[in-house]
C-alpha cells in the first residue's frame, strides 16, 4: 500500500477514535448525573458548615436526580477532605463543602499546603454567608455587652482564652482579628470542631467563642451561653437584639466585619458543563421557601451566584485573610 494512503487512512482513524472520544464526553456531560455524588465535608458532623450542607442535601438531590452524599473528612483545618478531593478524578462525582477558611486562611497558615486553593480546584456554588457572634459562658467572665468584656479582660491579661472550631477556620479568625484589633492578651484553644468547641465554653474550659448564631442559639436560649456582638458590619436578623463589634464605639473596631461563607469546589479539569448543572441545582434549592427559611432563620445570609462569581469571591477573600493573619501575627497551634 502506497505510503500515502497509508498516512490518509491513520489520520482518518485518528480523526474517528477523537471524534468518538469527543462524542462520549459530551454525552457523558450531558447525561450527568448518572450515579450518586459525594461531596466530602471539611468540619465534623454536627459543625456549622455540615448544618448547612444537611439542609440542601435532599432537595439538591432531587433536583439532579441522584443521590448527593456526604462524606466525613474532617481534620488539619478541613485540609484533609480539602486535598483528597484536589487529587479526584473530575468527574463531578466528588466534591468538597468548603469555607472561607478552607479556600482562604489556610493558604496562608499553612504555606506547605500539598494543594493550591485556587488553581488546584473549581469554584462551583456559594452557598451562604455566616455571621460569627461573640458568645460568652457568663459563670465563667460576668459581663454584659463588648465594653465591659474588653474591660474586664484587659484588667486580667493572660486569665482567659478563646475557644475555636480549629486552627485558621472562620471561628479563629473572627476572635484572632477582634483581639488583634482591641489589643487583647487572649489564648486560643482550637478544638477538632464546633460541637468539641462549644462543649468546651459550655463546660467553662473556655470563656468564650465567635462562632455562628445556628451552632449556639441553643444554649442562648436554655441561658447557658450570652450573645455579647456579632462579627459582621449589620445586624444579625436572627437576633436582632445584638449589636455588631462595629457598633461598639471602641477603638479599632471601626468597619469590623468578619463574614465567612461556605461553599462547594469541584477538582480542576471538571467540565464547565457539570459545574454548571450542579452550580443551578444549588441556587435553585436555596430558593425554595423551606430551605430560605431555615438557612435565614439561624443567621445565614443567601449567596445567589454563579461560579465566575465565586471564583472572583475566592481569589478577594484568599487575598483579605492573607493580609489579616500578617498583621495580625497569627500562628498555628
Amino acid at each position: 500500500m502506497p505510503h500515502f494512503i497509508r498516512r490518509t487512512l491513520l489520520r482518518t482513524a485518528a480523526a474517528s477514535i477523537l471524534g468518538l472520544t469527543a462524542n462520549s464526553a459530551a454525552l457523558a456531560q450531558g447525561d450527568w448525573p448518572t450515579q450518586p455524588i459525594t461531596v466530602m465535608m471539611t468540619f465534623n458532623a454536627g459543625s456549622g458548615v455540615d448544618v448547612v450542607a444537611r439542609l440542601i442535601q435532599e432537595p439538591v438531590s432531587k433536583i439532579l436526580g441522584q443521590p448527593v452524599i456526604i462524606d466525613y473528612k474532617p481534620g488539619a483545618a478541613g485540609n484533609i477532605a480539602s486535598e483528597y478531593v484536589s487529587r479526584a478524578k473530575p468527574d463531578g462525582y466528588t466534591l468538597v463543602f468548603g469555607t472561607a477558611a478552607t479556600h482562604g486562611t489556610n493558604a496562608a497558615l499553612y504555606p506547605k499546603l500539598p494543594f493550591d486553593v485556587e488553581t488546584d480546584f473549581v469554584p462551583v456554588s456559594p452557598v451562604v454567608t455566616v455571621s460569627n457572634v461573640l458568645t460568652i459562658n457568663p459563670e465563667v467572665i460576668k459581663v454584659n455587652n463588648l465594653k465591659e468584656f474588653v474591660a474586664e479582660v484587659k484588667a486580667h491579661p493572660g486569665k482567659y482564652n478563646f475557644a475555636s472550631t480549629g486552627n485558621g477556620t472562620g471561628t479563629h479568625m473572627a476572635f484572632a482579628e477582634l483581639n488583634w484589633r482591641l489589643g487583647l492578651d487572649m489564648v486560643h484553644v482550637p478544638y477538632k470542631g464546633g460541637p468539641d468547641a462549644i462543649t468546651a465554653v459550655l463546660r467553662g474550659e473556655t470563656c468564650c467563642i465567635m462562632n455562628q448564631v445556628q451552632t449556639v442559639l441553643p444554649h442562648v436560649k436554655s441561658g447557658k451561653l450570652k450573645l455579647l456582638a456579632g462579627s459582621t458590619a449589620e445586624r444579625i436578623a436572627a437576633v436582632p437584639e445584638v449589636p455588631p463589634v462595629a457598633e461598639s464605639g471602641l477603638p479599632g473596631t471601626k468597619g469590623f466585619d468578619s463574614a465567612i461563607w461556605f461553599g462547594i469546589f469541584a477538582p480542576k479539569g471538571t467540565p464547565a458543563p457539570i459545574v454548571a448543572k450542579f452550580n443551578a441545582a444549588v441556587q435553585q434549592a436555596l430558593q425554595q421557601p423551606q430551605v430560605r427559611e431555615r438557612l435565614e432563620s439561624t443567621g445565614n445570609s443567601l449567596r445567589l451566584e454563579s461560579p465566575e462569581q465565586f471564583k472572583k469571591t475566592v481569589h478577594e477573600n484568599r487575598k483579605s485573610q492573607a493580609e489579616i493573619v500578617k498583621a495580625a501575627k497569627i500562628v498555628i497551634q
